[in-house]
């Protein structure tokens, strides 16, 4: 997996930084680490389940339970805004 940027040392020598700096820059893209690609039967197996997760888990709560979730979603959006006149 490529490191990210951000988390990479500056080399600490001029002449190293300068290096780093041209490889990187002529690096070719087929020279790059490609993303293995992802299994079809896999991908479709998780979107079903995310499609259907949501609405079935509100089918299984009940009517009290989901006016809890819901006032104390509302409770957490409200309770962070900026700029608020409390």
């Amino acid at each position: 997996m490529p490191k990210r940027l951000s988390i990479r040392r500056a080399p600490q020598d001029e002449s190293q930084l300068a290096k780093s700096i041209v490889a990187e820059l002529t690096t070719d893209i087929d020279e790059q680490e490609e993303k293995p690609e992802k299994n079809p039967a896999a991908v479709a197996l998780g979107r079903l389940g995310g499609l259907k997760g949501g609405k079935a888990r509100a089918e299984k709560l009940s009517s009290k339970k989901r006016t809890t979730i819901a006032k104390k979603a509302a409770q957490a959006r409200w309770s962070n805004q900026k700029g608020s006149s409390s």
